[in-house]
């Protein structure tokens, strides 16, 4: 993984420092609230509904087992003991005080970590697919890419006050794990006919009260051109993006205003004229960028002929069962992705105590070549396993109460605060998701339904994600009672759709009912359990499922 170097330490050392002299001044009160929110926005310091928020960088996802630990002091110290992993590979420690920020931050620095542009009308934190440098069908390592992007756009003076903020997201693999096609910039690492790697841009994607799929706006861009490329799609947006309107303002709503067409070719005018100015990314700053990423020696392992894994699993039933969702298949045969779930059901989705921070920090540098992933859908990854370590890494999570066998299933939910955090929530997120996963794990379903993502949102702002949900649930206030949508069929990979609506909401009492309903109608239905619950939605449509949710209805329709 990157590490810093001196200009790194330096630079985060003087934000820090910074900082400390604005919360100084805010605390004194010389700054007003007004005055001191951009300041802490762009350190990424919310004022949530009881506490305010710190939300920490993790770039694309990337962590080792001392960047752990320091998180894991970091929650008891200053926070109420845990942390939440957010859709966007952060952590968030959401009961800070204000007067310890400084010190936060500097104990981030000590371990090269940060907040910065984690927040505030900027380029965010740049995310990957989870299982960068291991997958299988992986062309090229986005994590390179991401950091090349990271460094260019942190603190880019003609971009630290965008109209919105702009989220890019990077994945070099034919399966889309990163939602590429839900960022205001996608990049697909691919080939071309002639074999050389380059880029598949896509631009105008986003979730929120807007849900739209993002367009193609370069079928293959040489990878020498992506600096200078994302400068101009960046100085166009900058340029034209609404600023009368925030709920218009982001580039999805330039694309839709004006046309793919019009905005690619402002896009090009400027990139042909900016693009003579570019000499290609220095050696210097590119060869420790792509060392950095280099995968492990794994060697010691491929002569290893005697551990049959087979074995410990037809031993151990519930290794073996745990497995089945939490191992996927590496690159290197002797080797296996560990995905560990933050989604125990009954528990907030993504929250993990500091006592599992340390644990996983413990399995990650004893037995995992010292690499932590944090995926979009709020779990833990270890990215590099030998098979002869798995039965013991299970053990060690079932003694931290980290080992459900949930990984992809229905109580695999990713839930945004709601109203349990945020001042923005309309309905709550974080019950729901509980509800629902502890009324599958009692019905002992959830391994015959298969796979199931379930995305719960407080609010149209669609934290949660609900749009791309096999099953999307949004809470809204409806004259005060809490009400929630559903949507069926959303899908953030590849194939990417938006979820459809079923019909009217329905209240929290019979939330649970109509998703129970849902399942059944599935179930029911399919053609073997080998057909997904998002394959049958495709064949059947959403007549059964309306016609089972709404009877009286549909009665009086016929």
């Amino acid at each position: 993984m990157y590490s810093y170097n001196t200009f790194d330490h330096d630079y985060v050392r003087q934000r820090v420092a910074i900082f400390r002299e604005q919360v100084e001044r805010r605390i004194t009160g010389v700054l007003t609230e007004d005055e001191f929110k951009p300041l802490r926005l762009q350190n990424g310091v919310y004022l949530q509904l009881h506490a305010y928020m710190l939300r920490v960088a993790i770039p694309y996802g990337t962590l080792n087992s001392q960047q752990m630990r320091q998180l894991a002091m970091i929650a008891e110290r200053w926070d109420q003991g845990y942390g939440h992993f957010t859709t966007r590979q952060n952590i968030q420690f959401n009961w800070i005080k204000l007067r310890d920020v400084g010190d936060i931050l500097d104990a981030l620095a000590d371990v090269e970590m940060h907040a910065i542009q984690t927040s505030g009308n900027c380029i965010r934190n740049v995310t990957a697919d989870h299982f960068a440098g291991a997958a299988k069908d992986e062309i090229e390592d986005p994590r390179i890419t991401a950091e090349l992007l990271r460094q260019w756009s942190t603190d880019h003076p003609e971009f630290a006050f965008l109209p919105r903020k702009f989220k890019i997201a990077v994945t070099g693999a034919e399966h889309d794990r990163a939602v590429t096609a839900f960022h205001d910039i996608g990049i697909n690492i691919i080939r071309n006919a002639a074999g050389e790697v380059g880029y598949r841009v896509i631009i105008g994607g986003g979730l929120g009260r807007t849900p739209i799929i993002g367009t193609v706006l370069n079928d293959f861009l040489p990878k020498g051109d992506l600096l200078p490329y994302l400068e101009s799609v960046l100085h166009i947006y900058n340029r034209y993006g609404r600023r009368d309107n925030k709920y218009k303002a982001r580039i999805k709503i330039l694309v839709q205003e004006h046309g793919i067409n019009r905005v690619r070719q402002e896009i090009d005018e400027h990139f042909q004229a900016i693009r003579p100015q570019f000499s290609g990314v220095p050696d210097a700053i590119m060869t420790p960028i792509a060392a950095a990423f280099e995968s492990p020696d794994m060697s010691a392992f491929h002569d290893q002929t005697s551990y049959d894994l087979n074995l410990d699993l037809a031993l151990s039933p519930s290794l073996a069962a745990w497995a089945k969702t939490s191992l996927t298949p590496h690159r290197d045969a002797h080797h296996v992705m560990v995905s560990i779930s933050t989604k125990t059901p009954g528990q907030t989705p993504g929250d993990v105590s500091a006592e599992q921070m340390r644990v996983i920090a413990d399995l990650a540098e004893t037995y995992a070549y010292d690499e932590i992933r944090i995926s979009h859908e709020q779990n833990v990854i270890l990215p590099h396993v030998p098979k002869a370590h798995i039965a013991a890494i299970f053990q060690a999570l079932e003694k931290a109460g980290l080992a459900s066998a949930n990984i992809g299933l229905i109580s695999d939910i990713i839930a945004c605060p709601g109203m349990d955090y945020c001042a923005l929530a309309t309905a709550r997120s974080i019950p729901i998701a509980q509800d629902i996963a502890l009324r599958f794990e009692e019905l002992k379903t959830e391994h015959d339904i298969g796979p199931m993502k379930i995305k719960i949102s407080g609010c149209i702002n669609a934290c949660g994600h609900h749009h791309v949900g096999h099953i999307g649930i949004l809470g809204l206030d409806r004259a005060g009672v809490e009400n929630y949508q559903i949507t069926l069929g959303g899908d953030g990979t590849e194939n990417a759709a938006l979820g459809e609506r079923t019909g009217p909401g329905f209240s929290a009492e019979h939330l649970l009912p109509a998703i129970e309903t849902i399942i059944q109608v599935y179930l029911s239905d399919r053609l073997s359990r080998d057909e997904s619950f998002l394959d049958y939605y495709r064949r059947v449509g959403m007549t059964p499922f309306k016609t089972a949710l709404y009877p009286s209805r549909t009665k009086t329709a016929a």
